[in-house]
């Protein structure tokens, strides 16, 4: 728990953030100077400090999933891994597309993506966008070039170009909004300054930060962009999987049952402008969907 600690020296009186961290036998605390006075945003500053303390700890873990990972793909035979594959890109296809609203069963999904069965009085936009997400994840691990506007342009454009060609590639020109949600995305004149802005930050940081938060960011700063009529979501969780699978690390998939906490820790973020809100729920559930690799 953390706690605010006054201290006097003098006339003058001095306050700091203390959190008591344990580590195997030992009991540390752990402290951030605030100032003379206690900032008005002292909550968001507690959350802050807590996720900066667990931050490297985390880290360790994700460097033993990499580690983990890495060891089984060398013992898997390829015609394993492949499976292996095609299950994960079934459950993802379905689970992102069931986000956005999907009328398909994960039974139904899995009938058309592996055997070719179109199921009966389904949606077509949902057959088809199917269709196209399992073709453009495929391909998206194919592709040798790092993350940019023209692939994301790309992505969007094969998602949509058979269910709805007006939007497919392009860039909004007007005010969306989200359903549900207290967040107001960005006007359509601030869409494509902030992709610049998005694009020089991933070049800036995409060598520094650790794969998983460098994913987290990518899927978090891309979707409160908003810069597509539809297919926001969509595209930002192929982005966090691309950005994952360059790096060497096991994929994530965002399980449909599980949107609700998803959904919060996105409108936290967006709504408090404190993205860390976001990167701490993904960590978290990465680590939790991939504790099998942690040795």
């Amino acid at each position: 728990m953390v706690t605010i600690r006054k201290k006097q020296i003098g006339e003058q009186t001095y306050y700091y953030l203390e959190h008591t961290v344990r580590k195997k036998e030992n009991i540390e605390k752990k402290e951030q100077y605030l100032g003379k006075t206690i900032p008005k945003n002292i909550e968001g500053l507690k959350k802050e400090f807590v996720y900066t303390l667990y931050k490297k700890r985390w880290y360790s873990i994700l460097d033993k999933i990499k580690h983990g990972f890495t060891q089984e793909i060398k013992h898997t035979p390829p015609s394993a891994r492949e499976i292996e594959r095609e299950k994960f890109t079934v459950h993802f296809t379905y689970d992102t597309q069931k986000i956005e609203g999907s009328t398909l069963s994960l039974r139904e999904t899995a009938d058309l993506l592996e055997r070719g069965i179109t199921p009966k009085a389904r949606s077509f936009r949902d057959v088809k966008e199917a269709e196209a997400h399992k073709l453009i994840f495929e391909e998206m691990l194919t592709i040798k070039k790092d993350l940019s506007l023209n692939l994301v342009l790309y992505l969007h454009r094969k998602l949509f170009e058979t269910t709805k060609g007006d939007i497919a590639g392009k860039i909004r020109k007007h005010q969306v909004a989200i359903s549900g949600s207290a967040f107001l995305p960005p006007t359509p004149v601030e869409v494509y300054p902030l992709l610049q802005d998005f694009f020089k930050w991933y070049t800036k940081n995409k060598t520094e930060l650790n794969p998983v938060e460098l994913a987290a960011l990518v899927h978090f700063k891309f979707v409160t962009i908003h810069p597509f009529s539809d297919g926001n979501g969509r595209i930002s969780r192929l982005l966090m999987n691309f950005v994952l699978y360059k790096h060497h690390y096991p994929f994530l998939n965002i399980h449909y049952e599980g949107r609700s906490s998803y959904y919060t820790a996105l409108e936290r973020a967006q709504t408090k402008k404190m993205e860390f809100i976001f990167v701490q729920w993904f960590v978290k559930k990465y680590i939790k969907e991939h504790q099998r690799y942690v040795t």
